[in-house]
């Protein structure tokens, strides 16, 4: 299968691409820059030169391949709304070039989310709770279907390494800035996590077994919590660490208050089963006692 892939340099896209190659598929990955084309014929895939806020080049490449995996997104908070619109339209211009040709398209979505009933199950079959972030990649996915393209959700949890850690990594800059690391009230709300190979692997899994509709957790850990995490950074960075009530968190936290309140574990078991998908790294725990600090830290 020839598979275009954007967000093809970044940190689940990198490791996505080997994944993809061993088990013979040819990869067209999405970049920007000549630095990011040689970094991807490292990797054994071709490069292809776009970007999310040029729909047309992901059009193009979309057209001459049999699915895509869509990773890429624009993460700085302070313009999520016209982030989230940029990804609406290159979902939209990817889906029209796979028009009625029942072709796969593979969105990411995350499994951080305000459900309804605290302490609650997210279940891969759960509709993704309304919710106060405005990023539509899975709505704009599983809209695909109306056109004859097989769109696929992958919804991710914090996904790690001893590198990064998705949000938990912008909570260990945060503790290197403050000298202290925070988490709010008990710490007992969770989040879900999976290590950065299991998550390659899954896309692979779905991108070639996926039913079309169909949604699917990228969830190793259902609920770590926040309090476990910020005990293990707080021990790596060899820093204090403190609670802070719920209505001081903003001033802590910033943009990132609203997940930092957010209580999502997430569900597997359908994952695992129907995909044969076995996490076996390490633990977003053992990863952060491991973790490879930053220059001066």
């Amino acid at each position: 299968m020839r598979v275009f892939v954007t967000g093809a340099t970044g940190f689940i896209g990198s490791a996505v691409i080997p994944e993809l190659i061993a088990a013979g598929h040819e990869v067209v990955g999405v970049t920007r820059t000549a630095d990011g084309a040689a970094a991807l014929q490292r990797l054994g895939a071709q490069a292809h030169f776009g970007s999310l806020e040029e729909p047309d080049s992901l059009r193009r490449g979309a057209a001459e391949a049999d699915g895509v995996i869509h990773l890429a997104f624009n993460h700085d908070f302070s313009k999520i709304e016209a982030n989230s619109m940029a990804d609406r339209l290159a979902i939209e211009a990817m889906a029209e070039a796979l028009k009625g040709s029942g072709r796969p398209l593979v969105g990411t979505a995350g499994v951080l989310v305000d459900l309804p009933v605290p302490g609650q199950m997210f279940g891969e079959d759960d509709p993704k709770p309304v919710a106060r972030f405005p990023r539509v990649s899975e709505e704009a996915t599983l809209a695909t279907l109306d056109e004859g393209v097989k769109g696929i959700v992958m919804r991710l949890s914090q996904i790690h390494d001893r590198h990064r850690q998705g949000l938990v990594s912008r909570l260990i800059q945060m503790a290197l800035q403050r000298k202290t690391v925070a988490y709010v009230g008990e710490g007992a709300n969770r989040w879900a996590a999976a290590h950065r190979s299991d998550t390659a692997r899954l896309y692979r899994l779905v991108l070639e077994k996926a039913t079309a509709g169909s949604k699917w957790h990228a969830v190793a850990e259902q609920g770590v919590t926040s309090r476990s995490i910020a005990e293990a950074i707080g021990r790596r960075l060899k820093l204090p660490v403190i609670s802070i009530d719920p209505q001081d968190a903003a001033s802590y936290f910033g943009l990132m208050s609203h997940f930092m309140l957010l209580d999502s574990p997430s569900a597997n078991a359908k994952t695992c089963e129907r995909m044969g998908w076995q996490p076996v790294g390490p633990t977003l725990i053992d990863d952060l006692d491991h973790l490879v600090l930053p220059p001066g830290a």
